[in-house]
């Protein structure tokens, strides 16, 4: 008798997470792979967290999350995009609350479409759910455009799941090419799951959000990247009532809570200034896109703190495997994507170390041309 439910044969081991398995093997790697910031948690956010620690605050919470971080999140949405948050809940980070809006909308044969390259998370917990992930190609721009979405729809889509700025290109959309999204979910009564946790960590553009563009629209969103709060598993999702309420139910036999003094600095991390932060971000992007763009092909990243260039060879993995073998961790593109050309950096490092990843690709990319 096989012990395993056959549903486990959807989905495979992160292949990131194999990568940082093989990273803990190395000595002094140039570490390029990890999808976390390299600045730690302000120390006011955790003298929040200390202060509640010590006084008491260490039960559950109501399974929503606390009123004050709720209340926190739709204020924040408010002052940086004009429009405020509904039926807002606390997820278990980010990843928490995608698993909660998939198990509560996700039939088995529903189609769920997104970008490709995309994150990880969303092939797999699509497959598990017994749904149909349906992977738009949007080489080379990586632009999830509306009418690649509206060729991609058939009777059978129920959602689409848009991610900007994204993981793993970087890649932002503008609110233009958001509203047209929202309106090809219009036209076709879709739900839209929008992915907002890299929305602070934008270089280049205006920010813009799908909030308010569409009424059947669940956004994910928390405190991983843009406070480093990425152990502390605290996120939030607001939209449709009977889906927060789903979700909620869904929250209570699984999570139970998210952690109850990160929620209370969660606000205290709502509050922070990012400008410093992100003109570090913007800075390293630059170290890496300057220093890689004449040798590779590569689009520019306007937010999170990822790039995704062309193998030079078109073997993404291939090059990834020279990498490794040369102490310097990537991710091949192929985890990401249905193609294999590509491999992803994240510049979420130390200057030197960016330095010193750009000097061995270039190095790695001369010796191919000999």
């Amino acid at each position: 008798m096989n012990l395993l439910a056959d549903r486990m044969s959807c989905i495979d081991a992160s292949g990131i997470r194999k990568v940082f398995a093989l990273a803990a093997q190395m000595k002094d790697p140039i570490n390029l792979s990890i999808g976390q910031p390299d600045y730690d948690v302000d120390e006011a956010v955790k003298e929040v967290a200390i202060q509640n620690i010590r006084g008491g605050f260490n039960s559950y919470t109501q399974t929503w999350g606390i009123e004050e971080l709720r209340e926190a999140a739709s204020a924040y949405y408010e002052e940086r995009f004009h429009v405020g948050l509904k039926h807002v809940m606390i997820t278990s980070g980010v990843s928490g609350g995608l698993y909660l809006a998939l198990l509560a909308t996700v039939n088995p044969g529903d189609e769920v479409i997104f970008a490709d390259p995309y994150f990880v998370m969303y092939r797999h917990l699509v497959r598990l759910l017994g749904g149909v992930p349906v992977a738009v190609d949007t080489y080379p721009t990586f632009k999830l455009k509306a009418e690649a979405v509206e060729a991609a729809v058939t009777e059978k889509t129920k959602l689409l799941i848009v991610n900007s700025p994204s993981n793993p290109t970087g890649v932002t959309l503008n609110a233009v090419e958001l509203e047209a999204l929202a309106r090809v979910a219009k036209r076709h009564n879709l739900l839209v799951i929008t992915d907002e946790i890299y929305e602070a960590l934008l270089y280049d553009e205006h920010p813009a959000t799908m909030v308010g563009m569409y009424d059947q629209l669940l956004l994910l969103n928390g405190f991983s990247k843009s406070a480093g709060m990425t152990g502390w598993r605290v996120g939030y999702a607001a939209g449709p009532e009977a889906i927060i309420q789903a979700m909620n139910t869904l929250q209570q036999y699984t999570f139970v809570c998210a952690p109850s003094f990160a929620q209370k600095a969660a606000v205290e991390a709502l509050r922070a200034d990012m400008r410093p932060k992100i003109e570090a971000y913007r800075r390293k992007r630059d170290i890496v896109y300057n220093g890689l763009k004449e040798a590779f092909q590569v689009t520019k990243p306007g937010g999170a703190f990822y790039i995704f260039p062309e193998a030079p060879d078109g073997d993404g993995d291939a090059f990834v495997r020279t990498a490794i073998e040369n102490n310097l961790l990537i991710i091949p593109g192929s985890v990401f994507s249905n193609r294999k050309t590509h491999f992803r950096i994240s510049f979420a490092a130390p200057d030197e170390v960016l330095r010193q990843g750009v000097e061995t690709l270039l190095r790695l990319r001369e010796s191919l041309r000999n």
